[in-house]
């Protein structure tokens, strides 16, 4: 099982890397409006303000699949986000429709802390030391496909960071114990919302070969076991930060994500995902002040959407995910152009068993509503 991209991943022609913005600018909507309803254009939220101004839909990554495979008009999905979003809306799209991603090498350092042979290994060794045990999979969205097929093979399904408490509240009434990749700190703080305290799920080291540095007897009476994994932008919050904000505006909101630590979120006012984090500033009265810890793409375009609002990042200096930004100007115009000419690049494709069993996993989650 496996995922295939055709098409150069970026191989920019000198007329795109020497344009200036204006020009691109221009070309990129001359391609677009020649596309038509031909193509949707998909934007996370993390996105470059330069290229999310295509996007007809934005969103998270499962809304935005969700979305590409309802535009049925659309014969090209073109996808302004990174590879595992990209796969997702595959898995979802209409027989009729392709998936397009600008730069095949926008990847996501989460969902690589988690592959599938690492993945397979631990799942053998869990199954050996706990036999008896039912024990359901549980993966993030932010994972590969084949991690998706993975779970759904065996009776698992996929979570985002919206529904993750539903999910793990079903696992634990399917199952003995949850198995949940790849991250750590959305998977602690899920648990604390259950009622548990930050110390009781387990975290398997995959660096660790002996059952992820964990004992047989401890995995035996474990209910959640969390993959050591992690988002590289979320993690660079810290307490110290909020309590600075708090220090200079006592009456500040502070709203963080749960990919953050635990004691982040602990410190915080709120957490929730990015759907929840917008809906929030949007609720927030005129003349509040809000911090928040998500990516600063985000948090920027919050503030100048809400200027009667002090709306602050977290930790201001803080870089935007690294890949996410690997889809610049450049490279959409230069993919917009190519498929109005009607050269389909950096196309997007699901193996069908992967995707059969993506879609189960998928489809379990829909159903927790």
């Amino acid at each position: 099982m496996t995922t295939t991209a055709t098409g150069p991943a970026c191989a920019l022609p000198a007329t795109e890397t020497a344009a200036g913005g204006e020009e691109l600018w221009e070309r990129a909507w001359a391609a677009r409006r020649a596309l038509g309803p031909r193509a949707v254009i998909l934007g996370h939220h993390y996105q470059r303000d330069e290229v999310i101004a295509f996007a007809d839909v934005t969103g998270d990554s499962y809304l935005l699949a969700r979305r590409g495979a309802a535009a049925t008009e659309a014969e090209l999905i073109v996808f302004l986000g990174v590879y595992f979003m990209a796969e997702a809306a595959d898995v979802l799209k209409q027989p009729h429709q392709r998936v397009v991603l600008p730069d095949l090498g926008a990847g996501c350092h989460l969902a690589e802390t988690a592959d599938i042979y690492t993945v397979r290994d631990a799942w053998d060794q869990m199954a050996a030391a706990l036999p008896g045990r039912k024990v359901i999979p549980l993966t993030y969205m932010n994972s590969g496909a084949d991690l998706k097929a993975f779970v759904g093979a065996h009776g698992g399904a996929v979570c985002t960071s919206g529904n993750a408490q539903k999910a793990f509240e079903w696992a634990l009434s399917e199952g003995d114990a949850i198995f949940f990749f790849p991250d750590e700190h959305l998977g602690r703080n899920t648990a604390c919302r259950l009622g548990m305290d930050p110390s009781d799920p387990l975290v398997w080291n995959p660096r660790i070969a002996e059952l992820g540095g964990l004992t047989g007897d401890a995995l035996s009476e474990a209910e959640i076991v969390l993959w050591k994994g992690f988002c590289n932008v979320h993690t660079a919050f810290n307490v110290r930060q909020i309590e600075e904000h708090r220090a200079a505006d006592p009456g500040v909101r502070v709203i963080v994500h749960p990919e953050c630590p635990r004691p982040v979120v602990e410190a915080a006012d709120e957490d929730g995902s990015t759907e929840y984090i917008i809906r929030r500033c949007e609720e927030l009265p005129a003349g509040s002040s809000a911090v928040i810890g998500t990516d600063w793409n985000l948090v920027n375009r919050l503030r100048l959407r809400h200027p009667d609002k002090r709306i602050s990042c977290l930790k201001e200096d803080i870089c935007p995910c690294v890949t996410m930004n690997r889809i610049d100007l450049p490279k959409l115009t230069w993919c917009l152009e190519s498929l109005a000419a009607g050269d389909v690049v950096n196309v997007v494709e699901v193996d069908e068993e992967m995707r059969r069993q993506g879609r189960l996993a998928l489809d379990r989650m829909l159903a927790l509503g």
